[in-house]
């Protein structure tokens, strides 16, 4: 089976969002084939030929004020450089997105809108959660997958006073897990198919 790598590149201020994170990377490990680079960058600094090794990359950051936390975005800001200016770097690799804030919604999708537009600045294909809206009817439960009803990327809900032990909840990580694992499986498809056709 063909490998690939996986990056999973996050800021976390307090806990939550790694843990939402390690959930991702436990998906993607999943996947038969796929191995997972963990990043936390906490600035501009980040280690550019190991992003540029990999064949996909999970943006990651709690949301502070409405968008990606001001590390992350510092991150962001030095790809302008890093990647873009030297000839592109990430051109056609799979990218992904989840995020964390207190607020059940907390203007987490104008972050995953930000990844999702840095994720075309630089070429990337984007990859949605792939689930329907749940938790949204009489029917529904706190325990369903993507509860919090997004379809950009994976969104998580960590209650202001509880601690990285106990949230986010295990609904918000199976969610994590499942973007994960989607996105090993669709970076996959992806590598054979141009492999397949001659062009890797």
């Amino acid at each position: 089976m063909t490998d690939i790598r996986i990056a999973v590149v996050y800021h976390s201020g307090y806990g939550h969002t790694a843990r939402q994170a390690k959930a991702v990377a436990a998906g993607a490990e999943s996947v038969d084939g796929a191995s997972v680079e963990f990043v936390a960058v906490e600035g501009a600094d980040a280690p550019w030929e190991l992003l540029e090794s990999c064949d996909a990359i999970i943006f990651g950051s709690p949301t502070y004020m409405g968008g990606p936390s001001a590390a992350f975005k510092a991150f962001q800001d030095a790809t302008s450089s890093a990647v873009f200016a030297a000839g592109n770097k990430w051109k056609d690799k799979i990218a992904a997105g989840f995020t964390n804030s207190a607020s059940r919604s907390g203007d987490k999708l104008a972050t995953l809108m930000q990844f999702a537009i840095f994720a075309a600045q630089l070429g990337m294909h984007w990859v949605n959660l792939g689930l329907p809206p749940a938790n949204n009817s009489s029917t529904g439960s706190e325990a369903d997958l993507n509860r919090l009803g997004f379809f950009m990327g994976a969104g998580a809900q960590s209650n202001a006073d509880e601690g990285a032990d106990v949230a986010p909840p295990e609904a918000d990580l199976r969610t994590a897990e499942h973007l994960g694992r989607r996105v090993a499986e669709t970076t996959l498809q992806f590598v054979r198919g141009r492999r397949a056709s001659g062009d890797a």
